[in-house]
């Protein structure tokens, strides 16, 4: 194990991909600080061996006590992993803006803040790696899922950007981007995409998506536990230096190389058939 990798700092550790992460590397040897805004959810891991810290990624004194709580025991965060975030569905016509802000608070700005605060700690030690959990949503887009499709499409332009300019400090960037993960995302996905007039002129095509996703993530072809997304954020600490990107499931790579290898009228082909009214 790189020591350098340590420690590592997750965020969003409540439920699913956060949760089985740092469960799988407490069990791999790393030093692992699981975070979550309710730190009682996090009681499993502390016994498992983590050390357990309260942090909201959409509070500045929450992010900034959290850092420093870590910097202060280690030096510096040797592996941040920016994994908290959800998803805000409707249609973009209905859907309420302020919904839309608190999402890019939570996906976007939140995982932006962390990484300006780790990353002064990184440069000044010559080392460090940062893994965002991306989804294969910011490379393919479906109805009804825009504005979330915008908070992870703004992740891989924000992770571009900081790989190479922090590839000179030593300071790798990693870009894990996960198909139709079985966890608590698909629940939050169908309440909110559920919550359109019934009135409304994307009724239907509400009705359609809700049935789409209930099938993908009870299909064990199309989707995948929380546990293979683990290992691949165990792989990329692991490696030296990790790859730019890392799909997850074998259907996220299939339609993602659809999308660009089609173009856009395959792609829109595609979507017209699979949520044809």
């Amino acid at each position: 194990m790189p020591p350098r990798r340590n420690p590592v700092l997750i965020t969003g550790c409540s439920t699913g991909i956060g949760r089985a992460s740092a469960d799988l590397l407490v069990k791999a040897g790393y030093t692992v600080y699981a975070t979550a805004r309710r730190p009682e959810t996090l009681a499993e891991l502390a016994v498992a061996g983590a050390q357990t810290l309260a942090l909201d990624v959409t509070d500045e004194r929450s992010m900034v006590a959290a850092v420093r709580e870590v910097e202060r025991a280690h030096g510096s965060v040797g592996t941040l992993i920016n994994n908290a975030g959800y998803g805000e569905y409707g249609p973009i016509e209905e859907t309420d803006l302020d919904a839309v802000r608190k999402m890019f608070e939570t996906n976007v700005f939140g995982l932006a803040r962390m990484t300006q605060l780790v990353l002064p700690g990184m440069r000044a030690v010559g080392s460090g790696l940062i893994v965002n959990i991306g989804s294969m949503g910011g490379r393919i887009t479906f109805p009804i899922g825009g504005y979330y499709h915008a908070t992870k499409y703004a992740v891989e332009g924000i992770t571009d950007a900081l790989r190479n300019e922090v590839r000179s400090f030593g300071i790798d960037v990693a870009l894990i981007e996960p198909g139709a993960i079985r966890t608590q995302f698909e629940e939050t996905v169908n309440t909110a995409a559920g919550v359109a007039n019934p009135d409304s002129p994307y009724a239907d095509l509400v009705a359609k998506v809700r049935s789409v996703n209930a099938d993908a993530y009870s299909s064990k072809v199309l989707s995948a536990g929380p546990e293979n997304v683990a290992k691949t954020v165990l792989k990329v600490l692991e490696s030296d230096p990790p790859r730019a990107r890392y799909l997850v499931t074998a259907a996220a790579r299939t339609m993602v190389n659809a999308r660009r290898l089609g173009g856009d009228l395959v792609w829109d082909a595609i979507i017209a058939r699979q949520f044809s009214r």
